[in-house]
């Protein structure tokens, strides 16, 4: 038989029965409370050595201008605005997706909250890059800027991790591999990394997503940063092979290797 319930047990279970309410409430709003995180995906890619938007990505003067064949795609992720809420069923289902990622709100915007700010940034960020590519690609080349002039124009992509591809275009239009052939072989390289004047390769981000894209846009070949290269290395596509690469001299001793089949010579993650 249950014992008789006492005034002092009576209001103890009252009072939980009262507290449990906010709890439960408090439980059923997590699902919608914002977070701070966003949520990438894999973005579109560009050919560096042709046109984007009705324009040549990159313009050479003071130079003739190679023809080319191969392609040398850029690759991009698109991810949620600075001022989108991100909900708990967002973040589980970026986490539970290979074609998402989730990510530190602050990682991807850490200047400015309105979409004016951050377009800003990143077109500042991305013309640091095609400066710094120009450089690199004019050092590499042994040109001062009076005997090579370029142009570069990618509408409105912003960031800086373009700037590997941007050289690699540069001397693909100027020199080829060197040997009166096409840097790519023909082929579809694809890649990611930014890049200073002195040629050094640095880290980006969201790598993952990059692989996908441009494996679905038909590249067989992806540079990377070697520091990334098990990011890289997560969910890679079928039909992708890595290269990873610390200075310009290694991307492009690695794809004069690949145009001329010493794959043998050809490092990999």
């Amino acid at each position: 038989m249950p014992a008789p319930t006492t005034p002092a047990r009576s209001r103890r279970a009252r009072t939980l029965a009262v507290c449990a309410v906010p709890v439960v409430a408090l439980l059923a709003s997590v699902p919608f409370v914002p977070l701070p995180f966003s949520v990438a995906q894999p973005g579109s890619t560009v050919d560096v050595l042709g046109s984007h938007e009705g324009k040549q990505v990159i313009e050479i003067g003071g130079a003739s201008a190679r023809k080319t064949t191969g392609q040398l795609r850029m690759t991009t992720i698109v991810v949620t605005g600075p001022r989108v809420d991100v909900d708990l069923g967002d973040v589980i289902s970026g986490w539970s997706r290979t074609d998402r990622a989730v990510m530190p709100h602050d990682a991807v915007y850490p200047v400015g909250d309105s979409d004016e700010e951050v377009d800003a940034h990143n077109q500042e960020e991305m013309k640091k890059s095609q400066d710094a590519a120009t450089d690199a690609a004019r050092r590499y080349l042994h040109r001062s800027p009076g005997e090579l002039k370029v142009g570069l124009s990618l509408g409105d992509v912003g960031g800086p991790s373009a700037g590997l591809l941007f050289t690699l275009g540069i001397i693909d239009k100027v020199d080829g591999d060197g040997r009166g052939g096409e840097l790519t072989g023909g082929r579809t390289i694809s890649g990611t990394g930014t890049i200073d004047a002195d040629g050094t390769v640095g880290e980006v981000g969201g790598v993952p997503l990059k692989t996908q894209a441009a494996r679905r846009d038909g590249a067989t070949v992806f540079l990377v940063p070697k520091a990334e290269c098990s990011a890289a290395k997560a969910n890679l596509p079928k039909g992708l092979q890595l290269v990873p690469v610390e200075k310009l001299q290694d991307a492009v001793k690695s794809l004069r290797a690949l145009a001329s089949g010493d794959e043998n010579n050809v490092p990999t993650c």
